[in-house]
């Protein structure tokens, strides 16, 4: 009777690990994406980058442009103060704060711009990509694919991660289609 359990165990066994390795292929096929990787290593990336920082230097250059006009005026101010008037001089101090006040307020306009252009590329390039991730998914029968740094992921074999493929894929697509989508 012994030998019958152990005979039937042994079966039962062989035929969960038989069927599980028989669809266990397609339960078990998933993904990764380093989407980080692939705005700092696609074409269109690399682009976004450029863009973003030709736009952020045109704005550090108008700043400092602007703090040396006013960096000017306070020595100026400092200088002739005590020659002026009373009246001139608190209408010039009047203007110095003025100044400083547009710069601040200039300063704070340009970071939300910077931030509204990188949202902007990221946001395009994020939704290229998931049409990407989404075609590779369903042609190649991945049960589900997870953004690497925003799905916890904190280790994963290198043969699961995808970005490399998609990277390849959408600088393929990029470079055809660059010049009818910007």
């Amino acid at each position: 009777m012994l030998h019958f359990r152990t005979v039937f165990a042994a079966t039962v066994c062989f035929f969960f690990i038989f069927a599980v390795s028989l669809y266990g292929a397609d339960i078990a096929k998933i993904g990764v994406v380093d989407f980080q990787k692939i705005l700092e290593t696609s074409s269109a990336g690399k682009l976004a980058q450029a863009e973003i920082n030709k736009q952020g230097k045109r704005m550090e250059d108008d700043l400092k442009k602007k703090g040396a006009e006013i960096e000017a005026l306070k020595k100026r101010l400092e200088r002739e103060s005590m020659v002026m008037k009373k009246e001139m001089r608190e209408e010039k101090e009047r203007e110095f704060r003025i100044k400083l006040n547009d710069l601040k307020t200039l300063k704070n306009r340009y970071q939300l711009e910077a931030r509204d252009i990188q949202e902007r590329f990221i946001t395009r390039i994020q939704k290229e990509v998931l049409d990407f991730v989404e075609k590779v998914g369903k042609e190649e029968g991945y049960l589900i694919i997870i953004e690497k740094r925003q799905g916890g992921v904190l280790y994963c074999p290198n043969k699961i991660d995808l970005t490399d493929k998609l990277v390849k894929d959408y600088n393929s697509w990029f470079a055809k289609n660059k010049d009818k989508k910007r």
